[in-house]
Order: C-alpha cells, then structure tokens, then sequence
C-alpha cells in the first residue's frame, strides 16, 4: 500500500547543505521528529544562551566537539527518548543527531578523531 506522502519537507540549512525529510527509502531514521525541535531551536537560539552558563575549561587546542554542541546532544538525546547516556555511544555515528547538534560535517567524515 503506497502512502500519500510523495513531497519533500524542507527545513533550515546546515552549512550550506539542504536538510529534508523524503519519503523515499534511503537513509532512515525514527527519530525525524527532532528536526522540528530544531526548527524551534534555531528560531529562539535557546541552546546557544543555555551553553553560556558553562566555563569551558578543556584545553582549546584539543577540543573536537564545542560547549553548545555536547549540550545539544544530550538535550535532543533526552527529547528523543534516549535518556541514558550510554545511548550516546550510538547516537554519536548518527547523522541527524549531527544535523540537530549544527555539525558542519554530519557524517563524521573530517573529524578529527575517528572515535569521536
């Protein structure tokens, strides 16, 4: 039985690159409801004013994921059902979880440590 749902929905940008949700088969995920969360997100910037509230005391120079960004998984790992953190050894190799964290490279592709 074939769905209704034949069109794209576009969302804001990440880096230059389109973000949409099809209904296509593809890369699948269950979690695409976050992508409404970020839609909020990025029209009230709460996540951004929230990581203000931490001195980052880590070394700059070995830093691979930002303030805002960790804040950000574990916020939207919450809002997605996965309140455990060991949820997030998975949840780091997933792309939407990069898209929702503003990840410029969604992938995993360029970072730095392969185990991140």
């Amino acid at each position: 039985m074939k769905t209704g749902c034949t069109d794209a929905i576009e969302y804001q940008e990440l880096s230059g690159r389109k973000v949409l949700s099809e209904f296509k088969g593809g890369q699948i995920t269950t979690d695409s409801g976050g992508l409404f969360l970020r839609e909020i997100e990025q029209a009230r910037g709460f996540m951004k004013e929230f990581s203000k509230c931490f001195s980052d005391y880590r070394d700059p120079e070995a830093i691979e994921h930002t303030v805002e960004e960790l804040l950000s998984q574990r916020i939207y790992g919450v809002a997605l059902g996965y309140e455990d953190l060991n949820d997030h050894d998975q949840l780091r190799i997933d792309p939407l979880l990069a898209v929702l964290c503003k990840k410029k490279d969604p992938t995993g592709q360029d970072r730095r440590s392969k185990n991140q």
